[in-house]
């Protein structure tokens, strides 16, 4: 059959302005599709990445009275011993492998005071090494620099505005400890952060874990453990290990029976840690569950709705650029109608009459979809490396969303974009294929005689 290849080369050599136009037509809207795609893919990223961050980790463990009450940010549901608990993690060789980073965490509201001015504010405890990769908040120091040691705050810009303090400056926090009492601590202002996100500049703050554990009195307990994957795809099968895991060491997960002969107790120390938690007012006897991001909130559903519509989208870019493909081959049908005509009287049958154009708008569609598909990958690594900065538009919003988005250099994702460039571009041609593989010689000869 390499003469069919043969003969439709030729074909689309013989009227090359019409030939260009296809591949130009293609190979936009392939580019544009893969551009797109890999942008869109970005924007998704950051809306996870914010999302996990921020709020549930790819995986959250916490008690279930913590789930049911989490929007409380409640101080009386902790995890009672979360280094044994971040130990057994890191101890199953499946879920090892995939862990970026895991982070016990606080999470409180409070009141930030100068003595005279007053603000409502809410604040994030964690280990300050760990948090350097989930919150990032290291990244916006404006003035000053990160946390370091106890006793020891960064706040927003805006905040320090309002109250008018700035680094060096002493705070006092009020808020209620695990135990119901008032509880008032100084800190010492050593950063001032801006995020280009209004809602956390003006009321979010961070101080090391170790501070409020003493400060809220929570025993050395947590609300939270997030746990960070390098993949985020992989959550929900992650997060089926551990439940089904975590039971043989002892921790009673919720819906989910300790297996048989495995220790059941905890430890003299994790019981002592537990007493000491529950004298100052907290419970630490509920058992934890271990959730996906993708269940938490409805965040997640739209992220799977705007994947929906995004490749639809895609879809209907490529369509329009191939449609061009499938208004030329009808025009080449028709303008060689005669010369169809003389190749079936020939002996040229419908099968190969088919193949022939068929082969003709593959080609055409190949090299557009390469041109496209070669386009498309430069505009993603540009805009991978530079991104596009949305803070003007997202200076409104009050959700923490990082305001420059970067496009995802994807080779898979890119693949997929040839591919589907050359499958719709073979779809278009084939009406008009058939058209010219049903045509009755004689008929055909006769029409331009």
């Amino acid at each position: 059959m390499n003469w069919i290849f043969d003969l439709a080369l030729r074909n689309i050599q013989r009227n090359r302005r019409r030939t260009l136009l296809a591949v130009i037509s293609i190979a936009l809207s392939v580019a544009l599709t893969t551009f797109l795609n890999g942008f869109t893919s970005g924007v998704l990223r950051n809306m996870v990445k914010n999302i996990t961050k921020n709020e549930s980790g790819h995986i959250r463990i916490a008690t279930e009275g913590f789930v049911q009450r989490s929007r409380f940010m409640p101080l009386d549901e902790l995890v009672a011993d979360p280094e044994q608990l971040i130990q057994e993690i890191m101890a199953i060789p499946e879920v090892n492998k995939e862990i970026a980073v895991i982070a016990p965490r606080i999470a409180f509201g409070t009141l930030l005071s100068n003595g005279p001015k007053t603000i409502a504010a809410y604040g994030v405890a964690g280990d300050s090494t760990t948090e350097t990769q989930v919150l990032n908040m290291n990244r916006s120091i404006v003035q000053g620099r990160y946390l370091e040691k106890k006793g020891e705050i960064i706040l927003g810009e805006r905040a320090a505005a309002s109250l008018g303090l700035s680094v060096g400056d002493r705070i006092r926090i009020v808020t209620q400890g695990a135990d119901y009492s008032l509880r008032l601590r100084r800190f010492s202002i050593v950063g001032l952060f801006s995020t280009g996100v209004p809602q956390m500049d003006r009321s979010f703050f961070q101080i090391p874990l170790e501070d409020a554990q003493e400060f809220l009195r929570t025993g050395g307990g947590v609300q939270q453990i997030l746990v960070l994957l390098k993949d985020y795809t992989q959550a929900d099968r992650i997060s089926a290990i551990l439940k089904q895991e975590l039971p043989k060491s002892g921790f009673p997960i919720a819906g989910i029976s300790m297996a048989g002969g495995v220790k059941a107790d905890a430890t003299k120390a994790d019981t002592a840690k537990a007493d000491a938690t529950k004298a100052e007012g907290a419970n630490t006897d509920g058992a934890l569950q271990i959730q996906s991001w993708t269940e938490i909130g409805e965040y997640p559903r739209l992220i799977k709705l705007m994947e929906t519509i995004y490749f639809w989208i895609d879809l209907v870019i490529t369509f329009l650029g191939a449609f061009i493909i499938s208004n030329i081959m009808m025009m080449v049908v028709l303008e060689r109608k005669r010369e169809i005509g003389i190749l079936k009287a020939l002996g040229l049958n419908r099968r190969e009459t088919l193949g022939l154009f068929l082969t003709e708008g593959a080609l055409m569609a190949l090299i557009g979809s390469g041109i496209g598909t070669l386009l498309g990958f430069l505009l993603c690594w540009l805009f991978s490396v530079y991104g596009i900065d949305f803070s003007s538009a997202m200076g409104s919003l009050t959700f923490p969303v990082d305001p420059v988005f970067y496009a995802v250099v994807d080779p898979a994702g890119i693949a997929a974009m040839f591919v589907l460039g050359l499958a719709v571009s073979m779809v278009v041609s084939y009406l008009p294929s058939r058209r010219a593989a049903l045509l009755d010689p004689v008929d055909a000869i006769k029409s331009v005689a």
